[in-house]
């Protein structure tokens, strides 16, 4: 039987030198030995196996961020919708009175068209000065009015037609009160997701809400828009954004009363004459025939 001598060192299959010393015995052909460096090398994984376990790891890693990106999804949309409603159901006894005004006025004049070209429903332009003309009847200080804006940096020029209400019954502050009478319509995308539409029939047809409540409809819809868009990986449209929709209520505006809005034949149901066109072509031959040399005419007895 073999003796392994003092200070032996064996090698293991990690590489690792255990040192044994003194006069401990060490039968190299127990069994026991063989079944301890076995088990050591069992322990150890192949480099196939260490890749293996690192893709796995890295897999596991994505699925849990898909799991945590979705997640975060979920919540914010709920959280818009949540804000939406609680803006939208948010409402005052002027802005109720405003509302209903309103509604009665449209209800009543669908169809309804003075200025020669009739659509769908009457058209926008006659739609707001009729309705203008109800709330001031009942005695709301209602304008139609007009927005526009220069471009800049972030966002393209525009202008804007809407209605509104200013109430003075408050000597220390003034109400402005908007009226928008397509008020989805001007957040409504082509290649919106699902959450995006879910939201846009949460909005109301027709908007008619004080300024604050403006602002804070244009936060929640124009960050849906963002997130709608980076989800799609696709570019925002100068257009959509918050800035853009700001200036359309919010930037200075003329406000013109609805008699001030069209003219007279308009009112008349007849549409207005357009002036004549003149052709350059007629302009250049008229030109040309006046510096014409006429001989004089001889009659001829």
């Amino acid at each position: 039987m073999a003796r392994v001598p003092k200070t032996h060192r064996i090698l293991t299959c990690h590489g690792w030198e255990s040192e044994f010393s003194g006069d401990t015995t060490i039968n190299l052909s127990d069994d026991t030995v063989f079944q301890f460096l076995s088990e050591e090398c069992e322990g150890l994984s192949p480099a196939s196996s260490i890749d293996d376990d690192d893709a796995d790891d890295e897999e596991k890693e994505n699925l849990n961020g898909n799991e945590i990106r979705g997640a975060e999804d979920d919540t914010f949309w709920e959280t818009q919708h949540q804000l939406l409603q609680s803006t939208i159901c948010r409402t005052s006894s002027l802005e109720s009175r405003i509302r209903n005004t309103t509604k009665e006025a449209l209800k009543e004049s669908q169809g309804v068209c003075v200025c020669g070209k009739p659509a769908d429903g009457g058209c926008r332009k006659c739609l707001m000065a009729e309705v203008c003309r109800r709330l001031q009847n009942v005695g709301f200080n209602s304008a139609i009015c007009k927005s526009k804006w220069k471009s800049s940096p972030d966002i393209p020029s525009g202008e804007h037609t809407f209605l509104d209400v200013i109430d003075s019954s408050n000597p220390k502050k003034e109400v402005r009160v908007i009226i928008e009478l397509n008020f989805r319509g001007q957040f409504e995308m082509a290649r919106a997701n699902e959450d995006y539409n879910k939201l846009m029939k949460k909005l109301p047809e027709i908007f008619v809400g004080k300024m604050e409540r403006l602002l804070g409809v244009l936060k929640i819809v124009c960050g849906a828009a963002k997130k709608c868009m980076k989800e799609k990986k696709m570019h925002m449209a100068p257009w959509r954004k918050h800035r853009y929709m700001q200036a359309k209520w919010l930037r200075t505006c003329h406000r013109f009363s609805s008699s001030q809005t069209f003219s007279s034949a308009a009112y008349s149901g007849r549409p207005a004459r357009p002036a004549p066109v003149k052709s350059l072509l007629t302009l250049d031959l008229m030109e040309n025939f006046s510096n014409l040399h006429r001989p004089p005419v001889v009659a001829v007895v």
